[in-house]
């Protein structure tokens, strides 16, 4: 088949960028840098020890035993990684082990409280694992759904329970495969649904604000980026992350309309957040349940 003819790509603008892009270059993913209070200190850590998998040294920062990984390689300077595994030292050849140490321990604040975050996010990542099987939950719009395997079923239908007791889920997934299913069956399944809800939804929730805003969407399509929830281009065309699903309409509603505000301010200056602003005053309290919330993890 012909090549097809090379196209010159409209500007774009990602969810949380805070300059304008340059003229044909699609800006990247930052957070978002808005003035915020300063965060109340941590407590000290309690003793404990923290253990990178390939650890070949170890050291004792405040009180605390950290087994790191160290590299040599060609480089001028020390280089600290804190990864979900642990820390990962990079030196150069010649730097002796007494240095790195040295190095290491007038950076041990910085160290033990990335270490302490990744523990935590790591933490939060093994709640949010969902284990495929009858029974199993998935967030919906901000309510927790219940997938009930049920042979008798055509596709997935959800239902509520208007009578269902304060504190239990009232919907409820039934996905017409039998309990012997694989977990790989169910989880493709439920995604699938909760891909067609994203679609429906979100076309609902963009042709609303297109119209309180004074614009128009040409193309709305889905995408399954790691760390963009959303994108706009100056030729009307958007993309929304199918996994906002999850999250509470407010929640929704503000990604809809911070892309749909970009059609009219191709930048996030503050006539851009002036924009969002006249449709949705409380957007800062939206904004933040993207950055808190952990998503369910569906491998």
């Amino acid at each position: 088949m012909p090549r097809p003819p090379a196209r010159t790509d409209a500007p774009q603008l990602s969810l949380f960028d805070d300059g304008a892009p340059a003229e044909t270059t699609a800006a990247p993913l930052v957070p978002p840098r808005e003035t915020a209070a300063p965060a109340a200190p941590r407590p000290p850590l309690p003793a404990g020890e923290f253990r990178h998998p390939q650890a070949d040294r170890e050291i004792r920062l405040q009180q605390h035993l950290v087994a790191y990984a160290l590299t040599r390689v060609r480089r001028r300077s020390i280089g600290f990684v804190v990864g979900t595994e642990g820390l990962s030292v990079k030196a150069p050849r010649w730097v002796g082990i007494a240095d790195i140490e040295t190095a290491l321990r007038e950076k041990a604040g910085w160290i033990l409280r990335k270490l302490r975050e990744q523990q935590e996010r790591g933490a939060r990542l093994q709640a949010a694992r969902v284990e495929w099987r009858d029974g199993a939950t998935v967030p919906f719009l901000g309510e927790t759904v219940i997938v009930v395997l049920d042979a008798r079923a055509t596709g997935a239908i959800l239902n509520s329970d208007a009578d269902a007791l304060p504190g239990v889920p009232r919907l409820t997934l039934h996905v017409g495969l039998p309990h012997t299913a694989a977990p790989e069956q169910i989880r493709d399944a439920v995604q699938s649904w909760l891909q067609r809800q994203a679609r429906r939804v979100f076309e609902e929730r963009v042709q609303h604000f297109a119209a309180r805003l004074g614009v128009r969407c040409t193309r709305l399509s889905l995408s399954s980026a790691q760390t963009r929830w959303g994108s706009a281009s100056a030729d009307g065309s958007v993309r929304l992350n199918w996994r906002l699903i999850h999250f509470a309409l407010p929640t929704i509603d503000y990604v809809v309309t911070h892309e749909l505000a970009h059609l009219r301010e191709m930048n996030h200056s503050p006539r851009f957040w002036d924009v969002v602003r006249s449709v949705l005053p409380d957007y800062e309290q939206h904004r933040g349940t993207l950055k808190d919330d952990v998503l369910p993890v569906f491998d």
